[in-house]
């Protein structure tokens, strides 16, 4: 998160057919970031390339979540999940994501792509009170340990669903279109 900005409750929303789409290098530097990225997040390109990609993150995201997408990444598994992001006006945003290793021809990891699309608001209504209480479980651990339980409350939930694994509870709760 940026320093300076004061989380509000002004919720912008991505159109159905709108993509944001940004590349990092590998320790997660915006390399590339098209315009609805630029637009929605209300960052000029400048103030985006060579960035921590976390500049966005919003102070509602369980650190957990993102320990779990980076255990993912780094095992070179693509990472798909849901995540309220932060705007530079304070505002926020909800995203479907789809984060990918990218790598050269030789194999080498060159950084991340990622795609994000609006969610269903069915999505957020399961995800919602499972963050909460995620957030609540990291307020109430040490700084070392809160990321750690907070996932394995979000595996334990998962599992809780009946679904076999994360990816097949959050492409289950991904449908576009109501497909």
């Amino acid at each position: 998160m940026k320093p300076g900005i004061t989380p509000n409750n002004h919720e912008k929303k991505l159109g159905d057919e709108d993509f944001i789409v940004s590349k990092t290098d590998p320790a997660g530097r915006i390399t590339y970031a098209n315009r609805i990225f630029m637009e929605i997040a209300g960052y000029p390109e400048h103030e985006l390339l060579g960035i921590q990609h976390n500049i966005i993150r919003h102070p509602d995201m369980p650190r957990g979540v993102f320990r779990f997408m980076w255990n993912t990444l780094k095992a070179g598994d693509e990472f798909f999940g849901f995540a309220k992001n932060l705007c530079a006006d304070g505002g926020y945003y909800w995203v479907f994501a789809n984060i990918t290793p990218d790598y050269d021809r030789n194999g080498k990891l060159q950084g991340y792509y990622s795609v994000r699309r609006n969610p269903p608001r069915s999505a957020l209504e399961v995800l919602i009170p499972i963050y909460r209480e995620m957030l609540a479980i990291e307020k109430r651990s040490s700084a070392k340990d809160a990321p750690d339980l907070s996932l394995a409350y979000l595996l334990d939930q998962v599992k809780q669903t009946g679904a076999k694994h994360y990816n097949s509870l959050v492409l289950n709760l991904y449908k576009p279109n109501g497909v």
